[in-house]
């Protein structure tokens, strides 16, 4: 896994291969930042990476100059790989390690953009009780948006006004604004 742009631009990130994850594409993360810059000035805004396994995505956003992130996972040793990485590249990424709806069910704070990426085997009743425990406890700013990325064989557009799914091979980012949660 690579960063592609940034203040860390073209660092290789070699992950332990014991790590429960599946890290983003590069070709998903590309997609993802195009379409996130044309809607966002990462320099002003606050991001919560769920399910952040090898903190693929937070570097990124953390090197292209995201001052606010936030990076969930429930396994020590993602959480320990990404304190680790962000601190050998000086990059601002705080971490917890906790349950998801936990979290969720715990947090304050609301945040601008929110990127989910469960495990792929996740039921369609999984993806929609992140979707509540967020729209329940306002955790998605004003402005905001939830990013899912899932399965292809996940039809997340059946339950939201508005979402834009964006396909890449076995892989989709649906981009969910506040008001269609």
């Amino acid at each position: 896994m690579r960063i592609i742009s940034g203040i860390k631009k073209s660092i290789i990130i070699k992950a332990p291969k014991n790590l429960p994850v599946r890290p983003t594409t590069d070709k998903v993360k590309e997609s993802l930042f195009n379409i996130i810059l044309n809607k966002f000035n990462l320099n002003e805004i606050s991001v919560l990476d769920l399910f952040s396994g090898t903190g693929n995505v937070s570097y990124e956003f953390a090197s292209r100059g995201c001052p606010n992130l936030l990076s969930i996972d429930n396994n020590h040793n993602c959480i320990k790989f990404i304190n680790k990485t962000a601190s050998k590249l000086e990059l601002n990424i705080k971490t917890k390690k906790i349950d998801y709806k936990v979290f969720l069910k715990k947090n304050k704070k609301k945040f601008d953009i929110i990127f989910a990426d469960p495990p792929y085997d996740f039921t369609i009743r999984q993806y929609l009780e992140i979707t509540e425990l967020i729209k329940e406890n306002e955790i998605l700013s004003d402005i905001g948006e939830l990013i899912i990325e899932h399965s292809s064989n996940i039809n997340l557009s059946d339950n939201f006004k508005n979402i834009d799914e964006r396909k890449y091979g076995s892989s989709v980012l649906s981009f969910i604004k506040k008001a269609s949660l």
